[in-house]
């Protein structure tokens, strides 16, 4: 059986990338992997095996095109109301908490953070299919 361990994002800036997953989700550095002409970062939450791979290309300086195939990663907290707070108050851009329903019954309550190269990332409260 497969397991899955990590997804790649493309990113522009190592520190400023860094810096906001640090302080958004608490994820740390894991492994840092330097070539000539690019790096690989893996960020954790030292609760979980999974991983975020930031590929760093030194030569790029245009913002990456997302396109119309990505959708995004997620995460679960404990609280989606208080880690809401908490975006606001870090000045972390995140879209307003909705409550996501189907057939009268709360699936989700989530909202969406943006890190610094435009990549989308649910914060999803943890429960239910979530738990």
């Amino acid at each position: 059986m497969a397991k899955p361990v990590h997804s790649m994002i493309r990113v522009r800036d190592e520190a400023r990338s860094c810096d906001y997953y640090a302080r958004a989700f608490g994820l740390e550095v894991a492994d840092r992997f330097a070539f000539d002409t690019f790096a690989l970062v893996y960020l954790r939450d030292p609760a979980s095996p999974f991983e975020l791979e930031l590929t760093v290309n030194f030569d790029r300086s245009d913002p990456y095109e997302i396109g119309d195939g990505y959708g995004h990663l997620a995460v679960v907290v404990d609280d989606v109301d208080a880690e809401h707070a908490r975006f606001a108050r870090e000045g972390l851009p995140a879209t307003p908490v909705k409550d996501f329903q189907h057939q009268g019954r709360t699936l989700a309550r989530f909202f969406f953070a943006t890190d610094p190269d435009g990549y989308k990332i649910e914060v999803i409260q943890k429960g239910g299919r979530f738990g």
